[in-house]
């Protein structure tokens, strides 16, 4: 899976992400530390890329419809450290069939994963 990761994640997580076999970029490798979500976003379409973050502005459904694009994760941890934050990733890495989430929309917790999918949209 072609990931991208937002900079508010631990740069760790690409590291146990490719071990899985994604393929990871990070924003601070690509020089976007610091940059808007709109040109996180960018870059992200322009690449493909499913992208993990814990910047609730891109659960907008209006702005991120599911469907136009290829995925984005959003994290809400009760307390997101670097450590909770691998552990979770990688927790749900390993236990779901993230594949399956291309085009979604998924808000994560340490006690659910929420899926919105392109396909709910259009029957609600």
């Amino acid at each position: 899976m072609k990931i991208k990761l937002d900079e508010n994640l631990p740069l760790e997580l690409a590291s146990m992400l490719r071990g899985l076999g994604n393929e990871v970029d990070t924003s601070q490798d690509e020089g976007l530390a610091g940059e808007s979500d709109e040109r996180i976003w960018q870059a992200t379409q322009q690449e493909s890329r499913f992208l993990i973050t814990q910047d609730l502005d891109f659960s907008d459904l209006r702005k991120f419809r599911p469907g136009s694009h290829r995925g984005i994760l959003v994290l809400r941890l009760d307390a997101p450290s670097q450590h909770s934050l691998i552990v979770s990733v990688e927790r749900i890495f390993r236990r779901e069939n993230v594949v399956a989430w291309i085009g979604c929309l998924v808000v994560a917790t340490e006690r659910r994963i929420r899926i919105v999918r392109p396909q709910e949209l259009r029957d609600s």
